[in-house]
């Protein structure tokens, strides 16, 4: 048996990782630094470790996330409104086994997106389905469906994730029809699945914005039931740069 085909059976049975490290640690079995057994332990956490963080880039690349943002990037700082320890415990994703609802209100640019899709790439790291899609964009899916008949298997395929992030709610109007769409939705995920969902317009603005104030009465119902709500009133992030600029400008010396 030569070393090549050892490394050329790895490579079959997808064992990548432990294929680039076979060499290294050959050679401290060899120089008696470690035992068979231990060093073919290694080589499995290796690997084991390798396959978890393809999962990981794999789902997170799959929930169609705008941009790759982590609580480590969010100035908690620049936005003393929001309760830093409590947004930092929705990463222990606790939410989601409790089925519970995220919504994030507040002006443009003052981070709700961000923390949405911080909270859902932790989600997608942990192997949990999640998938991000606007507003706008998933009621024109459902519209579409729905004037093809097939809303029922699309809202299944949206209820297949875990956690659907749901964002700008209020950004553009909304039809009747849309918000009775949206609605069919979230009725089939209440008290089964989690939903967040980021809205620049105050829960009291939700009549106007889906046409029609008995439905949005009925979308807050199901989403304000189990939930936790995060109302966020500082500047925009946009202008955060020109903020602190003027703020050092003005300082006295």
């Amino acid at each position: 048996m030569k070393f090549k085909d050892v490394v050329d059976n790895l490579n079959i049975l997808k064992l990548d990782k432990m294929a680039d490290c076979l060499t290294e640690y050959i050679d401290k079995i060899n120089s008696e630094k470690i035992p068979f057994l231990d060093a073919l332990y290694e080589l499995t956490k290796l690997e084991i470790a390798n396959k978890a963080e393809r999962s990981s880039q794999f789902n997170i690349r799959i929930a169609h996330f705008p941009y790759y943002r982590t609580f480590e990037d969010f100035d908690f700082s620049f936005q003393p409104s929001i309760n830093k320890e409590q947004v930092l415990e929705l990463a222990s994703l606790r939410f989601i086994e409790e089925k519970k609802n995220i919504l994030l209100i507040g002006s443009p640019g003052t981070g709700k997106t961000h923390i949405a899709t911080a909270i859902g790439i932790e989600a997608a790291k942990n192997r949990v389905s999640t998938y991000f899609i606007s507003c706008h964009d998933l009621i024109s899916q459902l519209s579409l469906a729905h004037s093809e008949n097939r809303l029922v298997d699309k809202i299944k395929q949206y209820n297949r994730y875990k956690l659907l992030i749901i964002d700008e709610v209020g950004y553009l109007p909304v039809d009747k029809t849309g918000a009775n769409l949206l609605f069919q939705l979230l009725a089939k995920r209440y008290e089964k699945y989690s939903t967040i969902v980021t809205s620049n317009q105050q829960f009291s603005k939700w009549g106007e914005v889906l046409s029609d104030a008995t439905l949005a009465s009925a979308i807050l119902d199901r989403l304000l039931h189990h939930s936790y709500v995060f109302n966020i009133t500082g500047n925009s992030f946009r202008i955060k740069d020109k903020i602190l600029e003027k703020r050092d400008n003005n300082v006295v010396y």
